[in-house]
């Protein structure tokens, strides 16, 4: 008996305000609960937003009104699980919506899963990237680099990971970042001493997904397709 092929659709939203994508997220993920869409993996940059999810101490935003103004920095509380972290220009953000069911119903499995992903990707620039006990996401020894946050609801999956890339790190000086606060943040850019392009990182970001989740096929839509499916 031949196994079911399972596919992921791809969408790159380039830069994208974060409501915006929050709310793209919601709609795809009703689609996926009236089983309407294929696994969905989105791709993409947020401007300046610092996120709280549901355990997350306000006390970790240190950052005042005048800071955040300054910087131009957006604010919101959300519903994934993990305390507060930064988005912006230069790091890349993955939102997968797929179903669990379809793959194993299992979060801590997801969630190690996703590390791994990034972990692959970390390997192709000859840099080693670790797990720390206690602490969900990416580590290069104790300089954070890949931060990880999820939802899941009828066992599928929303919100998910941010991947310093170009990331401009000054700005995680208005938080404590995840809560924690005796460890650093660094970025690829940081560690290579160069800029690499996003459009390369996004590339093994999706072969290394496809492979850890057992995608035998992707197919890429536009997010005008992706939104039409949703109108």
């Amino acid at each position: 008996m031949n196994k079911e092929k399972r596919k992921l659709v791809y969408c790159d939203l380039g830069l994208i305000d974060y409501k915006d994508a929050w709310d793209l997220q919601k709609s795809v993920h009703q689609l996926s609960v009236e089983n309407k869409i294929d696994d969905v993996l989105f791709l993409l940059e947020h401007p300046h937003t610092y996120t709280l999810g549901k355990t997350a101490d306000k006390e970790n935003l240190v950052g005042d009104k005048k800071y955040l103004d300054e910087n131009k920095i957006s604010v919101y509380d959300i519903d994934r699980g993990g305390d507060i972290t930064y988005h912006g220009p230069g790091q890349i953000v993955g939102y997968p919506i797929i179903s669990l069911t379809n793959w194993k119903q299992d979060t801590h499995k997801y969630l190690r899963s996703i590390e791994e992903v990034i972990i692959n990707v970390l390997k192709e620039y000859d840099l080693y990237g670790t797990r720390v006990d206690k602490f969900t996401g990416v580590w290069l020894e104790d300089r954070k680099i890949c931060a990880i946050g999820i939802k899941v609801s009828r066992w599928i999956t929303m919100h998910g990971f941010a991947f310093n890339v170009n990331t401009d790190l000054k700005l995680f000086s208005g938080i404590i970042p995840c809560g924690i606060n005796d460890k650093d943040v660094t970025s690829l850019n940081r560690e290579l001493n160069k800029e690499i392009a996003l459009t390369e990182v996004k590339e093994k970001i999706i072969h290394h997904f496809s492979t850890e989740f057992s995608y035998d096929q992707i197919e890429f839509k536009s997010k005008v397709e992706l939104l039409s499916l949703i109108s």
